[in-house]
């Protein structure tokens, strides 16, 4: 259902068009997806002129997905900028740092190449990226959501706890624990936050980002509507 809204367009924005990113910015998944889906090309463009080096450019394509993702919760039309002047950064930035990284493990794993001798499969190698950036990952959590996660998945080498134990350290309910995990996954699976480890793994497709997404706007709305406690 869109959300109407009464933004006005900046000089050469049609208002309808800056009422689409308003209500693409206010959660409307539909108006979100119309606009990804519009603009998909300007991200091929911009692949297309960066140095990809070692990064396929079918992988490319997704980090620069989420370039334009971000680009568009964050355009202001009422600034009179064309939305494909902003947004073009946006997508190189993203397209950069997934260079980056690929450039960074594909030297990781030359360099365990050059030691045959090691007793450490290639499985091995790639556990281990993945704990690396997961623990990365749950070290950017806010501290009481990061002990959640912690405690719960016995992640500091501990066995995991049960919601009633953590909610006890915290001075909470077991309940508000179950909640405060929930919240603390639901940070951990936004794209913006988990790039790193969704290239690791696999998950950085557009349909996980919008998946992602999708379970982001439904924890905002049971939050709102007071389901969830502070």
């Amino acid at each position: 259902m869109f959300i109407h809204t009464h933004a006005a367009g900046g000089p050469g924005v049609p208002p309808s068009e800056a009422t689409l990113f308003a209500q693409a910015q206010a959660g409307c998944a539909e108006c979100l997806h119309q606009l990804m889906a519009r603009d998909d090309g300007l991200v091929q463009a911009v692949v297309r002129q960066q140095v990809l080096g070692a990064l396929p450019f079918s992988e490319a394509l997704p980090a620069g997905r989420i370039g334009l993702w971000r680009a568009i919760l964050g355009f202001d039309p009422s600034r009179g900028l064309a939305f494909s002047t902003y947004a073009w950064p946006c997508i190189k930035h993203q397209v950069w740092r997934a260079v980056k990284t690929h450039s960074r493990l594909f030297c990781e794993e030359r360099e365990a190449l050059r030691w045959p001798e090691a007793p450490a499969p290639a499985a091995v190698w790639e556990a281990k990226a993945n704990q690396r950036a997961l623990q990365a990952l749950v070290r950017r959590l806010p501290p009481r959501l990061e002990y959640v996660v912690v405690a719960r998945y016995g992640l500091n080498g501990h066995t995991p706890f049960f919601y009633r134990q953590i909610g006890a350290a915290l001075g909470l309910t077991g309940e508000r624990a179950r909640q405060l995990h929930t919240e603390a996954l639901v940070w951990l699976r936004h794209p913006a936050h988990s790039y790193l480890l969704r290239s690791l793994l696999g998950r950085h497709t557009l349909a996980d980002y919008e998946t992602a997404d999708a379970q982001a706007q439904r924890w905002l709305r049971q939050r709102r509507g007071g389901r969830y406690g502070r």
